[in-house]
């Protein structure tokens, strides 16, 4: 069988890149500082998968095995000497404290095997792939770096599956949904691209980081920010409630119109994609707390993120984003003692005034049309 290794044993990587990898005909090594979690999978050799929703489904996963890196480094090397794909599923904080154990692993296999080895991050961020990229030259020896520039890839990827959180009986059960989407950007590949069910190789791989991005992403958020001020617990109540969701079909047709000039999307395939979305919202097996969606106020907030940044395109296009400022409103709202963003922006708000909070945050400018859309929209809730 082919050889894959994928750092990160938790929910996402069995729930999603693992069982594709597998699916595809790979034997995967998951690699994890989680001992116990090491240890039942090395035990079993295998885990199931739940699809929720309309028709629920078990899926068996067989084909696994799992390294502690901390406790054996050396192991983690010569699976990278043997390995035909690399993936990462992770946390985008974490990524810097696998790269020693990944830089020694390259450094190594350029000695022993020329063929080119593709590695791919598959976290929700924007060029997690180039980042890796960059710790792990940090990392390498001097002597390394030609060879392992020569023959490794760091394919950037947009990934996009919800899996909630959850507490089963069985350690190694995931819950996920039925939908999921991975795509890679086929010009930073090296050698043959590989063929995995579920990736799709695209050349344009930023239309489908804002595609998911200001469809997926800005829809959850806003839905959040909404129904928070209503007092609603969670996303799936709050899609019961017809104003919220009439509103996130406001935002959707702004980040819509935006995404189909931009990109050159088919219209009647994008809202399809927007269809698909909502009802993923809807799906009650997946309902994730309010709070936990509108967490990071100050993140989401920011200047090229899922909130102000559509909202800036949008008005670059000459179109008045009014559903985006509305949310944006909401967010600048969003007092959750259980968030440090949260309390972070109130803060602001409350020793330097809304002004300049919104200036602070957003970035946008203050002579800017959508500055004073955003101003009146929030003192107005």
């Amino acid at each position: 069988m082919k050889k894959a290794i994928h750092f990160g044993a938790g929910n996402i990587g069995r729930g999603f890149i693992g069982e594709l990898l597998v699916r595809s005909g790979y034997e995967v090594t998951f690699v994890d500082v989680n001992a116990e979690l090491v240890d039942l999978i090395n035990e079993r050799r295998a885990y199931d998968i739940k699809i929720v929703g309309d028709k629920p489904e078990i899926i068996h996963v067989e084909h696994v095995r799992a390294i502690n890196s901390a406790a054996h480094p050396e192991e983690l090397t010569q699976a990278i000497c043997e390995a035909d794909i690399i993936t990462t599923a992770i946390g985008p904080n974490i990524l810097k404290f696998i790269a020693p154990n990944l830089a020694a692993g390259l450094a190594e296999r350029v000695k022993v095997n020329q063929q080119p080895l593709n590695v791919i991050a598959c976290e929700n961020m924007v060029g997690g792939s180039t980042v890796l990229k960059g710790f792990v030259e940090e990392n390498l020896p001097e002597e390394a770096k030609e060879a392992v520039a020569k023959y490794i890839g760091f394919p950037d990827a947009a990934v996009d599956r919800i899996v909630p959180l959850q507490k089963n009986d069985d350690p190694l059960l995931v819950q996920v949904e039925p939908y999921a989407e991975w795509d890679a950007n086929v010009t930073q590949a090296k050698g043959e691209p590989p063929q995995i069910e579920g990736l799709t190789w695209v050349e344009n791989l930023e239309a489908y980081i804002e595609r998911k991005l200001f469809t997926v992403n800005t829809g959850h958020a806003s839905i959040a920010y909404l129904a928070y001020r209503k007092g609603i617990k969670d996303i799936y109540s709050a899609m019961q409630d017809k104003n919220i969701v009439d509103m996130a079909r406001k935002v959707w047709q702004e980040t819509g119109d935006l995404l189909v000039r931009k990109f050159g999307f088919d219209p009647k395939k994008h809202e399809e994609y927007v269809k698909t979305t909502e009802n993923r919202f809807r799906n009650p097996h997946l309902s994730d707390e309010v709070t936990r969606v509108a967490r990071g106020p100050k993140r989401k907030l920011g200047a090229k993120d899922r909130l102000v940044s559509p909202a800036t395109q949008l008005l670059a296009q000459g179109q008045k984003p009014s559903a985006l400022a509305t949310v944006i409103g909401a967010a600048f709202h969003f007092d959750y003692d259980g968030d440090k963003e949260a309390q972070e922006v109130q803060g602001a708000i409350q020793e330097k005034g809304l002004h300049k909070a919104i200036l602070n945050y957003t970035q946008i400018p203050e002579e800017s049309e959508l500055f004073r859309m955003v101003e009146n929209k929030t003192a107005g809730f």
